[in-house]
């Protein structure tokens, strides 16, 4: 019985509008979607922030994971046991 009320796709977004023009009327319609589209633009410069923060963080952990260069064939030498003949 409820599956004969389900709304989806198109019928669901006209049935939305709808009831948002009854509940707030046609004057304060625009407001809110200024309102919501602030929102959206909000956590999309946050998600994007965020980002870039974790790709900061991600590029320290990588530095300071590469290994140091590795010394020079005459400190190589210099550090190797001498034997005794």
């Amino acid at each position: 019985m409820l599956n004969s009320l389900a709304l989806s796709g198109p019928e669901l977004w006209i049935g939305i509008i709808v009831l948002a023009i009854i509940l707030f009327g046609g004057q304060k319609i625009p407001e809110l979607m200024r309102g919501v589209g602030r929102g959206v633009g909000e956590l999309q410069r946050g998600l994007e922030e965020g980002k870039k923060q974790l790709q900061a963080h991600a590029d320290e952990i990588k530095n300071a994971a590469e290994p140091t260069a590795e010394p020079s064939a005459e400190a190589k030498a210099e550090t190797q046991p001498r034997t005794s003949s």
